[in-house]
């Protein structure tokens, strides 16, 4: 990418998107387009079609898609599938349509087999049965992917795609019941310490393992690979190590500086039992991540004292 290319974001807002409009500028990137989902709607193919004709960008990060924890996945399971279905179908197709020079799409680590085998390897895709609570979202990212690969088959197109690891940082959504498991602790022990409670609630066993990535250096690889990578096979980015939901809770419980006690619900899902990246391709390309997690979690702490996050 030239420093005077123009580049679409779609999803500016979210975690992800922001992240990623945050690294470009960062890196001199000035000529940047983007759109709010009030300004555009991304399920709807006549207005994303009428917003490549007019723009017409020449490359294009689809950040995009409806997001949520365990609880959001397994209530809304038409709207994950069909939402994410169609807006990565409208902008993968008039992304080929008008030339887009090359697009990098991101998908998520619950499209691997809930057993399969770990670390999750890029080759482990359509495997095995899916997690059954995040099934329809996985599809629609599964689907993201298979579209990559069809045009880049059938028309040449150079479109890339990224799988992350659960995220974390600035921007989070905190929402009580439909976030993500670290943010939805940070708050929760938060409150705890705010009303100075004996114990907070962590849902399940406790006993799943799963893999964290701070944002910014999800920006850091995916930038880095919009500059490098041109293959086929979708790339996995992590950090290469995980923890307990306990010992998360752990870390974070640490970094708020609460005393009280961890609660366990047993009545909520665990979801898949381990979700460990192999970020062997990332590590063949040099990257590493900058930020462990500790570090990780008191700059998403700080962000949410501030604030500065989503709560939908």
């Amino acid at each position: 990418m030239q420093q005077n290319a123009k580049i679409y974001i779609a999803g500016h807002r979210g975690m992800v998107g922001s992240a990623m409009l945050r690294k470009l500028n960062k890196e001199g990137f000035t000529n940047i387009v983007v759109r709010t989902s009030t300004e555009l709607d991304l399920t709807n193919q006549q207005a994303v079609a009428d917003f490549f004709s007019k723009e017409k960008p020449e490359y294009v990060f689809l950040a995009a898609a409806k997001v949520g924890g365990i609880v959001a996945n397994n209530t809304y399971r038409a709207d994950f599938i069909y939402q994410n279905l169609m807006m990565e179908s409208n902008i993968i197709h008039q992304s080929y349509l008008y030339g887009v020079k090359k697009m990098m799409f991101f998908g998520s680590s619950c499209i691997y087999p809930k057993l399969a085998p770990q670390p999750l390897k890029e080759e482990s895709l359509l495997t095995g049965l899916l997690e059954p609570t995040n099934e329809p979202y996985a599809i629609a990212k599964i689907a993201g992917i298979k579209l990559c690969e069809s045009y880049r088959d059938q028309y040449g197109c150079n479109f890339i795609a990224v799988m992350p690891t659960n995220l974390y940082g600035y921007g989070d959504n905190y929402h009580p019941s439909h976030s993500h498991v670290l943010p939805a602790l940070i708050r929760r022990i938060h409150e705890a310490k705010e009303n100075n409670a004996d114990f907070f609630e962590v849902w399940g066993t406790g006993t799943p393992f799963r893999e964290f990535l701070f944002i910014d250096d999800l920006a850091d690889a995916c930038f880095l690979l919009m500059q490098n990578y041109n293959e086929k096979q979708f790339v996995n980015v992590g950090c290469g190590k995980d923890l307990s939901i306990k010992e998360l809770a752990e870390v974070i419980k640490k970094v708020v500086g609460f005393a009280g006690e961890i609660k366990f619900d047993i009545s909520k899902p665990d979801g898949t039992p381990r979700k460990l990246m192999d970020v062997s391709k990332m590590k063949s390309l040099g990257w590493a991540p900058k930020i462990n997690l500790e570090q990780g979690i008191k700059l998403a702490y700080e962000d949410f004292l501030k604030g500065n996050f989503r709560n939908a």
